[in-house]
């Protein structure tokens, strides 16, 4: 009986009374409703028995008394209240077994009361710590959502109860767990920081935890990520730049870049390397084309109440750039209730959400409108004039031109060209198929294996994500068209 309550816990105990009783056991609360029940009877009485048990709970509670049994049909009831703190409510343990009762079974049920009152304590008490797991995990994770908005101040508000403080500036690493060991590389890193970091269970990827350490080269939160990979076997880590706690969400993004080049290396980690977002290099003038795009969506009034708002869509199409069909899983939504909110946003847009071209001036967009306004300000009434209305007008600019070339420089220093291997064709033809394996494949002449292990080797070359997302494929669309407008 004890072993089985240490091994086991209430569930196993339940099993054993069963079968010594040769029919059901379960534990109710005092409303009658069946917390646990075990049937090793050999018609299967569970239904009936679970229902003669609610039965006599209700007239337990109903008696206060210290015991209570009844007959009913070919079967009897046993019911005795469990000891338990003061705090909590004690569960009801019921025995139903047809008559007449095997010999020793009282006894048994008086000496069994007591262990299996110890596991139901315990396991209650298991319970409210992982639901205490559960509220911290889910606070922190809408800590990082409101990073990633750009909503600071309310950030900090709800980090205020929660422990570390926000750093600024930060790096952020996304780290790549074992297969089941997420909670484990968890708990390891809160340790290796000594509890000074932001570790945030990611929504969207079951393996991966997100750090957010301070930016200051002097502490040991800094290197956490180059730690983890030395303690942690198979643990794979990417890190960002230094940005300032406003540009959480573009560290995320570096960091998801560095993980697919970690992948490939021994030292299973990776920083990100050095290269400018294109929201900061297109100029003031760009902001009058990323705020006539989104106008339609940022001016949008729901006909019901109970509709999406403009906030709520932008939010939406944000996630859903970032992360395909995982948005759900990020957003907490369900998917027909994506596909609904992105038909609405295509509507009002009058754009084709399937299109990689529109994905990526949409995604441009929202990213101009996400970077600090300081340096549009002051050029907002020299660009005014200029008010750019297409995407390639911003595109023809010649800072974007420097951007563009150096996003594609490594193709060229890859050595190989002037063929279908050529990683500039394959990487057009994926784009050209709206970044789709199957009908690249077929443009190609190749298998669908055969242009996943290209762009996978593209991945170690560009030090981007491609087939994961956030994929890098919108950067290089737009750096693509780029080059071509300049011929």
């Amino acid at each position: 009986m004890y072993r089985l309550a240490r091994s086991g816990g209430s569930q196993e105990l339940l099993r054993w009374v069963s079968g010594r009783a040769e029919g059901w056991a379960g534990l109710l609360d005092g409303d009658g409703t069946v917390l646990h029940g075990v049937t090793r009877s050999a018609d299967r009485m569970g239904a009936e028995a679970a229902a003669l048990a609610t039965e006599g709970a209700k007239e337990l509670a109903s008696l206060g008394a210290s015991s209570f049994a009844f007959d009913r049909g070919p079967y009897t009831a046993r019911l005795f209240p469990l000891g338990g703190p003061p705090d909590a409510a004690a569960p009801v343990l019921a025995v139903v077994a047809p008559r007449p009762l095997p010999d020793g079974l009282l006894p048994l049920l008086s000496d069994v009361a007591m262990p299996l009152a110890m596991c139901w304590a315990a396991e209650t008490v298991e319970r409210k710590r992982r639901r205490v797991d559960l509220a911290e995990s889910r606070s922190r994770e809408a800590v990082l959502h409101l990073l990633m908005t750009g909503q600071l101040s309310i950030a900090h508000q709800v980090a205020g109860a929660l422990r570390p403080t926000l750093p600024d500036p930060v790096r952020v690493c996304v780290v790549e767990c074992p297969g089941g060991r997420r909670d484990e590389v968890a708990r390891i890193c809160t340790e290796l920081s000594a509890g000074r970091s932001w570790i945030v269970r990611c929504p969207v990827y079951a393996r991966h935890l997100i750090l957010v350490v301070p930016a200051d080269p002097d502490a040991a939160e800094q290197q956490l990520g180059l730690r983890v990979a030395d303690v942690v076997d198979e643990c794979v880590v990417g890190a960002s730049e230094d940005v300032p706690l406003s540009d959480t969400a573009t560290g995320y993004r570096q960091a998801f870049h560095a993980l697919a080049v970690a992948r490939g290396l021994p030292g299973r980690h990776a920083c990100f390397g050095s290269a400018p977002d294109a929201a900061l290099v297109v100029g003031a003038a760009a902001a009058q084309w990323a705020d006539a795009l989104l106008h339609p969506l940022l001016t949008h009034l729901p006909r019901r109440s109970h509709d999406p708002g403009s906030q709520e869509l932008a939010a939406t199409l944000s996630s859903w750039l970032a992360f395909s069909s995982h948005a759900t899983q990020h957003l907490k939504i369900h998917r027909n209730t994506l596909t609904a909110r992105l038909r609405l946003i295509g509507e009002l847009l009058g754009l084709d959400l399937h299109r990689v071209a529109d994905q990526a001036a949409l995604d441009l967009a929202l990213r101009i409108r996400a970077t600090p306004t300081t340096h549009r300000a002051a050029d907002r009434d020299e660009a005014a004039s200029e008010r750019p209305h297409r995407l390639d007008d911003i595109l023809r600019g010649p800072a974007v031109q420097e951007w563009a070339a150096r996003q594609l420089r490594p193709l060229t220093e890859s050595g190989i060209s002037g063929s279908t291997t050529d990683p500039r064709t394959t990487l057009r033809a994926w784009l050209d198929c709206e970044a789709q394996l199957g009908p690249t494949a077929a443009a190609l002449g190749i298998s669908v294996p055969g242009v996943r292990k290209r762009l996978t080797r593209l991945e170690s070359t560009l030090h981007r994500s491609l087939l994961r997302t956030p994929s890098a494929r919108y950067d290089l669309w737009l750096a693509f068209r780029a080059l071509d407008l300049a011929g």
